[in-house]
């Protein structure tokens, strides 16, 4: 299969209309080429195209941001001698002055499928910059590594944030240029926009089931996304960030498992197996011990759990991410009434707001979670309607 990249730079047809055009990248570390070129140089290659800018969203264009929440700053390339704007610094939208730089945006993005994802946003800053200033878009498709299934409470209004930039589910099961479509229908944006599309795309083809495994090599798209199995729980474990337990930063798997040194892991699955079984399907489960090297417990010995959404275990359309890590919260509380849980703190420039509401687009999993009160089927009645609408809404904004 071809990614979109690599059709825009196979077939000249296509470039055709960038032509006379001044054209900026916006990228990051996984936007390679098959060959795994990186698309900034890459593009800089055709002789047909004139390159005058681009731009890096979170971590950074070249991915020079390891931890989270770090800006970067602008920068000329020193090879190409074309600014460098950063969308995750001083600014997190494009401003007027960066707009002036390019007629045609080309957007090639690696996406996790997951509206936490902070690219998400970034698209849609972009796409309402060029419909202001009358300027181009054309989105270079790529996969979305975990496939169409959809999982999560719908952000809620009010909500909106860079970690939240619509009225979307925790897994959308959409690709980039999908939603770039959604952004344009829904914002009702008059823009000029494009996708060159993949070739080849199978979403529901064993085993990557989104990602082309056996095909395409991984890179990070961010800097502890290493791997499909960390893309598969994703939607899940990134609550994590707004709790006092560890998702595994400063270790070599993280946001593949959870964990504290306070808490016993053996007690939290059994809990987790009484309250849903039903809610761990289509992976495994198992209980570990690590030590993460910085962030939070730094140097002290967490024991968690680990998720292994991968090989024989793996059940593509049975594995609910979202809801085994909102299990684990509730067996953590069940256990433990008293236990500091929530982490509050400035989260994703959000003052005011606890961090595992602004990550679910409302309190409602909170609550749920605090609730000795409410059961499993609770959640599942505010969940599964949500679900249902967005299949529903997302139908028309599907190419493959």
């Amino acid at each position: 299969m071809r990614f979109g990249l690599d059709q825009l730079l196979a077939e000249p047809e296509l470039r055709k209309p960038l032509a006379g055009r001044r054209v900026a990248l916006l990228a990051h570390p996984a936007s390679v080429t098959e060959g795994l070129d990186h698309a900034l140089d890459a593009l800089a290659g055709c002789a047909d195209l004139t390159l005058s800018a681009a731009f890096g969203p979170q971590h950074g264009l070249r991915g020079d941001k390891q931890d989270n929440m770090v800006e970067s700053p602008d920068f000329n390339d020193p090879v190409l001698g074309i600014p460098v704007f950063s969308l995750y610094g001083e600014v997190r939208a494009p401003t007027d002055a960066m707009m002036q730089t390019f007629d045609v945006l080309l957007v090639d993005l690696q996406d996790l499928g997951c509206r936490i994802y902070t690219f998400v946003t970034t698209l849609r800053y972009v796409l309402e910059a060029a419909a202001r200033h009358g300027k181009a878009v054309w989105v270079l498709d790529r996969p979305n590594p975990v496939g169409r299934p959809v999982e999560g409470l719908t952000l809620r209004p009010g909500w909106e944030s860079f970690v939240g930039a619509g009225p979307l589910p925790m897994r959308h099961g959409l690709t980039l240029g999908e939603l770039g479509r959604w952004f344009i229908a829904t914002l009702k944006l008059d823009v000029d926009y494009r996708v060159i599309e993949m070739a080849g795309w199978s979403p529901e083809a064993a085993p990557g089931f989104g990602w082309p495994l056996g095909e395409r090599a991984w890179v990070n798209p961010s800097p502890n996304a290493p791997n499909l199995g960390m893309a598969r729980a994703y939607a899940g474990t990134v609550m994590l960030e707004g709790t006092t337990l560890s998702e595994g930063r400063g270790t070599t798997r993280p946001l593949e498992l959870f964990g504290a040194p306070d808490i016993d892991a053996r007690a939290v699955l059994g809990e987790m197996r009484r309250l849903a079984p039903q809610w761990l399907e289509g992976c495994r489960l198992r209980d570990c011990w690590f030590e993460p090297t910085f962030h939070k417990h730094l140097g002290q010995l967490c024991a968690g759990l680990m998720i292994h959404a991968e090989g024989p275990a793996y059940g593509h359309h049975a594995f609910r991410p979202w809801r085994l890590q909102a299990l684990g919260f509730k067996a953590i509380r069940g256990l433990h009434p008293d236990y500091d849980l929530w982490r509050d703190f400035a989260y994703e420039y959000e003052i005011g707001k606890l961090a595992i509401d602004v990550i679910n687009g409302g309190p409602a999993l909170r609550e749920w979670v605090d609730d000795p009160a409410a059961e499993p089927g609770d959640l599942e009645s505010l969940t599964a309607p949500d679900e249902l609408a967005w299949r529903a809404e997302r139908q028309g904004h599907l190419i493959y």
